[in-house]
């Protein structure tokens, strides 16, 4: 890739837009499916003060439009889906796209549901960020 331009503005402006996308590359993509709108809302501005880059998935009905061709590091998936979907049929549609990536539950429950142990990597309780930013680090550690 040659960088050389003869403009040193545009010189400039192309090796910082070249160091801004590597520096994106290196920040962990955690993934938010949730069907509440002001839930995803909060939880992406949590990961993101937590040092990540956040996407949000709508859960809506039956419809879940995941990334398909991004890379995702982790994902945070809501078990209470008030919708056509459970939190067992999205988690298997994760595991269908992203075979080796790490699930967490958010729940208001007090310790992770037994239908998804089996697709978790971890449990955090609602309303815990600091939980969810270091089980979010420990997880992606681990992996």
């Amino acid at each position: 890739m040659n960088l050389w331009c003869a403009d040193p503005r545009r010189r400039a402006q192309s090796v910082y837009w070249r160091r801004l996308r590597e520096a994106q590359r290196e920040v962990p993509t955690i993934l938010i499916v949730d069907d509440d709108p002001s839930h995803l809302k909060i939880y992406s501005w949590v990961i993101e003060r937590g040092g990540f880059r956040p996407r949000t998935v709508l859960v809506q009905q039956d419809q879940l439009n995941l990334p398909k061709a991004e890379n995702i590091d982790l994902a945070v998936l809501d078990y209470r889906l008030g919708v056509g979907l459970s939190a067992v049929d999205v988690a298997k549609r994760l595991r269908e796209l992203y075979p080796h990536m790490p699930i967490l539950i958010l729940s208001d429950l007090f310790g992770m549901p037994e239908d998804m142990a089996p697709f978790a990597s971890g449990f955090v309780r609602k309303g815990e960020p600091q939980q969810l930013l270091d089980t979010i680090v420990s997880t992606l550690k681990a992996a």
